[in-house]
Protein backbone atom coordinates (compact mmCIF):
# COMPACT_ATOMS: atom_id res chain seq x y z
CA UNK A 1 0.00 0.00 0.00
CA UNK A 2 1.30 3.56 -1.00
CA UNK A 3 1.14 6.25 1.69
CA UNK A 4 1.66 9.71 1.15
CA UNK A 5 5.14 9.30 3.66
CA UNK A 6 6.52 6.76 1.63
CA UNK A 7 6.10 9.32 -1.67
CA UNK A 8 8.82 11.88 -1.29
CA UNK A 9 8.20 15.55 -1.83
CA UNK A 10 10.94 15.74 -5.36
CA UNK A 11 8.57 12.69 -6.49
CA UNK A 12 5.30 14.34 -6.10
CA UNK A 13 6.90 17.52 -7.62
CA UNK A 14 8.36 15.25 -11.15
CA UNK A 15 4.75 13.74 -11.33
CA UNK A 16 3.00 16.91 -11.58
CA UNK A 17 5.47 18.03 -14.28
CA UNK A 18 5.09 15.05 -16.09
CA UNK A 19 1.14 15.75 -15.74
CA UNK A 20 1.85 19.18 -17.00
CA UNK A 21 3.59 18.25 -20.22
CA UNK A 22 1.13 15.21 -20.63
CA UNK A 23 -1.78 17.58 -20.69
CA UNK A 24 -0.10 20.28 -23.00
CA UNK A 25 1.16 17.57 -25.26
CA UNK A 26 -2.36 16.87 -26.12
CA UNK A 27 -3.54 20.12 -26.19
CA UNK A 28 -0.71 20.52 -29.37
CA UNK A 29 -1.79 17.27 -30.65
CA UNK A 30 -5.60 18.37 -30.53
CA UNK A 31 -4.77 21.90 -31.88
CA UNK A 32 -2.67 20.53 -34.52
CA UNK A 33 -5.24 17.96 -35.87
CA UNK A 34 -8.04 20.48 -35.72
CA UNK A 35 -6.09 22.68 -37.99
CA UNK A 36 -5.35 19.55 -40.42
CA UNK A 37 -9.14 19.43 -40.69
CA UNK A 38 -10.06 22.76 -40.87
CA UNK A 39 -8.15 23.28 -43.71
CA UNK A 40 -9.53 24.13 -47.21
CA UNK A 41 -6.67 23.97 -49.14
CA UNK A 42 -5.27 20.58 -48.68
CA UNK A 43 -7.20 17.44 -50.52
CA UNK A 44 -8.41 14.38 -47.96
CA UNK A 45 -5.32 12.15 -48.76
CA UNK A 46 -3.20 15.12 -47.74
CA UNK A 47 -5.11 15.45 -44.10
CA UNK A 48 -5.44 11.80 -43.36
CA UNK A 49 -0.98 11.45 -44.40
CA UNK A 50 -0.89 14.53 -41.46
CA UNK A 51 -3.09 12.57 -39.27
CA UNK A 52 -1.61 9.37 -39.63
CA UNK A 53 1.85 10.79 -38.68
CA UNK A 54 0.67 12.46 -35.68
CA UNK A 55 -0.77 9.39 -34.86
CA UNK A 56 2.27 7.29 -35.14
CA UNK A 57 5.04 9.07 -35.62
CA UNK A 58 4.48 11.78 -32.82
CA UNK A 59 7.13 13.92 -32.32
CA UNK A 60 8.63 13.93 -35.66
CA UNK A 61 4.93 14.43 -37.41
CA UNK A 62 4.10 17.26 -34.87
CA UNK A 63 7.49 19.40 -35.60
CA UNK A 64 7.12 18.69 -39.26
CA UNK A 65 3.75 19.67 -39.36
CA UNK A 66 4.54 23.09 -37.46
CA UNK A 67 7.67 23.73 -39.77
CA UNK A 68 5.61 23.53 -42.45
CA UNK A 69 2.25 24.54 -41.28
CA UNK A 70 2.79 27.04 -38.65
CA UNK A 71 2.65 30.23 -41.02
CA UNK A 72 -0.50 29.08 -42.15
CA UNK A 73 -1.69 27.48 -38.57
CA UNK A 74 -1.13 31.45 -37.30
CA UNK A 75 -3.37 33.06 -40.41
CA UNK A 76 -5.59 30.24 -40.54
CA UNK A 77 -6.02 31.16 -36.60
CA UNK A 78 -6.57 34.83 -36.99
CA UNK A 79 -9.04 34.19 -39.62
CA UNK A 80 -11.41 31.96 -37.57
CA UNK A 81 -11.35 35.08 -34.69
CA UNK A 82 -12.05 37.97 -37.02
CA UNK A 83 -15.17 35.65 -38.11
CA UNK A 84 -15.91 34.97 -34.56
CA UNK A 85 -15.51 38.92 -33.58
CA UNK A 86 -17.47 39.69 -36.51
CA UNK A 87 -20.48 37.57 -35.64
CA UNK A 88 -20.36 38.60 -32.07
CA UNK A 89 -20.29 42.45 -32.70
CA UNK A 90 -23.59 43.02 -33.43
CA UNK A 91 -24.78 41.68 -29.77
CA UNK A 92 -22.04 43.39 -28.26
CA UNK A 93 -23.41 46.86 -29.83
CA UNK A 94 -26.96 46.19 -28.96
CA UNK A 95 -25.83 45.38 -25.38
CA UNK A 96 -23.69 47.99 -25.14
CA UNK A 97 -26.04 50.60 -25.22
CA UNK A 98 -27.78 50.50 -21.89
CA UNK A 99 -31.04 49.34 -22.99
CA UNK A 100 -34.26 51.09 -23.04
CA UNK A 101 -33.57 53.34 -20.07
CA UNK A 102 -30.11 54.31 -21.28
CA UNK A 103 -31.83 55.90 -24.75
CA UNK A 104 -34.59 57.40 -22.57
CA UNK A 105 -32.63 59.45 -20.31
CA UNK A 106 -30.22 60.83 -23.24
CA UNK A 107 -33.54 61.81 -25.11
CA UNK A 108 -34.35 63.19 -22.04
CA UNK A 109 -31.03 65.20 -21.47
CA UNK A 110 -31.70 66.56 -25.11
CA UNK A 111 -35.10 67.31 -24.15
CA UNK A 112 -33.96 69.40 -21.45
CA UNK A 113 -31.09 71.46 -23.21
CA UNK A 114 -33.39 72.02 -25.81
CA UNK A 115 -32.14 70.31 -28.79
CA UNK A 116 -34.99 68.07 -29.14
CA UNK A 117 -38.89 69.30 -29.20
CA UNK A 118 -41.29 67.51 -27.03
CA UNK A 119 -42.86 65.34 -30.39
CA UNK A 120 -39.34 64.26 -31.07
CA UNK A 121 -38.61 63.03 -27.46
CA UNK A 122 -42.07 61.31 -27.34
CA UNK A 123 -40.48 59.41 -31.08
CA UNK A 124 -37.14 58.64 -29.46
CA UNK A 125 -39.31 57.40 -26.21
CA UNK A 126 -41.40 55.19 -28.51
CA UNK A 127 -38.66 53.94 -30.47
CA UNK A 128 -36.51 52.58 -28.07
CA UNK A 129 -39.84 51.04 -26.09
CA UNK A 130 -40.33 49.32 -28.94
Amino acid sequence: MLFAADYPLLNIFWSMILFFFWIAWIWVLVGIIGDVFRRDDASGWVKALWVFFLIFIPFAGVLAYLIVNGEGMGKRGLERAQERQAQLAPYLEASGTGGPAHEIEKGKSLLDSGAITEAEFATLKAKALA
